[in-house]
């Protein structure tokens, strides 16, 4: 499979676009700065140049010619609202529509835990942020597209365990960034798991059983 992964050089993408090559798939991966080539080329992706904030649906079509799954991972990472907007908003609708102008029907995205920060002094710059995640959220599921929406808890660095607790709806929590990366490998092998939203923290399950179990939901 050829996978189109839109933040591929962040914290979650790096880990995906290794799992991804080493399961023997073909990986096509956005960069913005010029240093960020080469680490791509190392993992056998093929690199492509293109800022989310200067792109328009589409030339990221034309990119994705050929791909049979998109991922979108990008974020702004608090960067500020302006670039909060320009990725998380208007990059994940025009990244959406390009999957649509390319005939290509799987679409994973990776969202915000709603519960993400509650119980610490609100920033504007936060609710911002929950806002546009949101209503990236509400703009993929009114589409045609196979889509899949993966709400991850608090991202921690640790080691994975490759076990995790996946729901509609289930407590808040963390979870390393290794395993939010497995669920993404399990959902692009898995595409009977569809048009879902799902929740994800650390837990007890086996990713492949825990993706597997959210077919029951799918397509609802």
């Amino acid at each position: 499979m050829n996978v189109f992964i839109i933040g591929a050089t962040g914290g979650v993408g790096r880990r995906l676009r290794k799992r991804l090559v080493g399961a023997g798939h073909q990986v096509t991966g956005l960069y913005r700065r010029d240093s960020q080539k080469a680490s791509l080329e190392a993992d056998s992706v093929t690199p492509v140049n293109i800022d989310l904030m200067n792109t328009s649906s589409e030339r990221l079509a034309a990119a994705m010619q050929g791909c049979d799954a998109v991922v979108f991972s990008a974020g702004a990472a608090g960067a500020g609202m302006d670039l909060t907007d320009g990725i998380d908003g208007r990059g994940a609708r025009f990244a959406a529509e390009a999957a649509r102008l390319a005939g290509i029907q799987r679409f994973l995205l990776v969202s915000a835990f709603p519960e993400a920060g509650r119980g610490k002094e609100p920033s504007p710059g936060f609710e911002h942020y929950m806002q546009v995640k949101k209503q990236a959220d509400v703009m993929l599921t009114a589409t045609s597209l196979d889509w899949v929406i993966l709400r991850p808890g608090t991202l921690i660095n640790e080691a994975g365990t490759e076990k995790v607790k996946a729901g509609l709806a289930i407590p808040y929590g963390s979870v390393p960034r290794d395993d939010v990366a497995a669920v993404l490998h399990e959902l692009i092998e898995q595409p009977e798991v569809k048009r879902v939203i799902i929740e994800l923290t650390a837990g007890e399950q086996p990713v492949g059983e825990a993706v597997a179990a959210m077919a029951a939901f799918s397509g609802r």
